[in-house]
């Protein structure tokens, strides 16, 4: 794993202005108008400084770091230590947690999406964000419902994206970042989980969207589709509530 406080030549705890300082004196030193040529100095110092300028990535960066760093895993001795293991044979509630986090940090996505089902299948109304400061959950609560998604287990990203959007709306942390949030929940809700999901969990995903503010053409869509939904399980009055209350929209 490349170290890029190394190649931008400043401290781990560097400020966002030395981080700044450092990247346009080497960008002077390395850049193609400069050498001539192209430069793969240049483009990996241009990585470094898109990382650890942006207070989200940096995060994740010294997180994958400081995971990958971890020099009693490679003892050979009988007494060295496996977190891993060790938070495993735990199996507690915090725990299983913190083994969700560590498998994404090591790259081990699908370990990771296994865990999360299994958690929420033995703990009963589990929160993944309980067991973690805010901005670790909502780093890593976002990767974990993307891994989610490739594997189409789009009910657990829905519930997932759910609590980041609102946590989003309480007090802002992913700022100019959070149209990507907004815009894969609305993806799963209107092209995912139709036909994939049992009427059921369906509602149950619509019944979440309406309350994330995505605006009155989305919550239309998923009243409409809420209105079909109860219509096939035999509910009809609801189903025509539903469908009132979507004409009514914009009125």
């Amino acid at each position: 794993m490349t170290d890029y406080y190394k190649v931008l030549g400043v401290r781990k705890n560097a400020t966002a202005s030395e981080i700044r300082h450092a990247y346009k004196l080497k960008a002077k030193q390395l850049h193609p108008d400069v050498t001539g040529k192209d430069s793969k100095s240049f483009q990996e110092l241009l990585e470094a400084y898109e990382t650890l300028s942006n207070s989200r990535s940096r995060k994740l960066f010294d997180q994958k770091e400081e995971a990958s760093y971890r020099p009693w895993e490679h003892k050979k001795s009988k007494d060295s230590f496996d977190y891993r293991k060790w938070l495993i044979e735990r199996g507690d509630e915090e725990s299983m947690a913190k083994l969700i986090f560590l498998d994404l940090i090591r790259h081990n996505e699908d370990m990771a999406v296994k865990e999360f089902k299994e958690i929420n299948m033995k703990f009963s109304n589990f929160r993944l964000s309980y067991w973690f400061p805010r901005e670790d959950f909502m780093d890593f609560g976002f990767i974990l419902a993307e891994e989610m998604v490739l594997r189409k287990e789009y009910y657990e990203a829905v519930i997932l994206l759910e609590q980041i959007i609102k946590m989003e709306y309480s007090y802002s942390y992913f700022k100019l970042f959070f149209p990507e949030v907004k815009a894969l929940a609305k993806n799963i809700l209107r092209h995912n989980i139709e036909g994939f999901l049992n009427d059921e969990l369906l509602l149950d995903c619509y019944e979440r969207a309406l309350e994330l503010q995505f605006g009155p053409v989305d919550d239309k869509y998923f009243l409409s589709k809420m209105s079909e939904a109860y219509k096939r399980i035999g509910d009809f009055a609801t189903a025509a509530g539903c469908l009132k209350a979507a004409e009514l929209i914009g009125k």
